[in-house]
């Protein structure tokens, strides 16, 4: 259990009550939970799972000590009929599963264990040779932290991206965005869209849509910190295209079918 606040006389009020009820320690200042290791300097605090990435790559028992510099080459276009299918895929989904766990201080390796995840029902070859290039950057980037500055602006400010028709066995597209609060990165997601888009315009709008509805629940949620945010968030697209259809979702007749998504993006 995690007891965390600004008043550190309810804390102890609140600790004493719990050990009052139940059996229970006091572990002193957060330093480890579930994996992820935390620690904290006069300039803010650090999130890792330096620890979890040495267990998985013992897991893993890769024969060789190679290291690459991207986790998944560019523009890599993986099918589910790739090569021939593994005879056991218990270890595939065993690394996969541990990678998904990983992307929750990892956000550099979101898009790789995106693309891989989508095969574990039924990997190959080719599949677990991607896998095992995750695990080399992983093995040469073990240090890397995510930094959470203890002086920063409490202001959003969010990008958004997509990959139009990137998959090949369906030809839908790739959404991403990630959500910085002053400096601190809080959110990021790889999520495949749920309908084909036409263009990478609407590709774009329906990334920059799946955005919003998530800044809007952030600032529900910091609202109920205590935080007020009075200035509009900013969205960060490079696409002109989209960011010209969020301004004016009726200027052309062929965005009628991104309506929705277009007005929810503007409002």
């Amino acid at each position: 259990m995690i007891i965390t606040g600004d008043d550190p006389a309810y804390i102890a009020f609140v600790k004493a009550r719990l050990r009052d009820q139940f059996l229970m320690t006091d572990l002193g200042p957060l330093r480890y939970f579930l994996g992820i290791e935390v620690s904290s300097t006069s300039a803010g605090f650090y999130i890792s799972q330096e620890k979890y990435i040495q267990d998985l790559l013992a897991r893993a028992a890769l024969g060789d000590e190679r290291t690459v510099e991207t986790p998944m080459e560019l523009n890599v276009k993986l099918q589910p009929t790739d090569d021939d299918p593994l005879s056991d895929p218990t270890r595939y989904r065993h690394l996969v599963g541990s990678l998904v766990y990983l992307a929750v201080t990892r956000p550099d390796i979101s898009y790789s264990v995106h693309i891989l995840s989508q095969f574990v029902s039924a990997p190959t070859t080719v599949h677990y040779s991607h896998l095992l290039c995750v695990l080399r950057y992983l093995r040469g980037t073990i240090t890397r932290r995510l930094f959470f500055p203890r002086s920063s602006s409490l202001q959003l400010h969010c990008y958004s991206d997509a990959t139009w028709a990137s998959d090949p066995s369906d030809r839908r597209s790739l959404s991403a965005y990630c959500v910085f609060l002053g400096g601190s990165l809080i959110a990021w997601k790889t999520k495949k869209q749920t309908a084909v888009s036409r263009s990478s315009v609407e590709a774009e709008l329906r990334a920059m849509a799946l955005l919003t509805a998530e800044v809007t629940w952030l600032r529900w949620l910091l609202a109920d910190f205590g935080v007020s945010i009075t200035t509009p968030t900013l969205v960060l697209s490079d696409s002109t295209c989209a960011i010209s259809v969020a301004r004016d979702p009726v200027k052309h007749e062929l965005t009628k079918h991104i309506g929705v998504d277009a007005f929810y993006t503007r409002a």
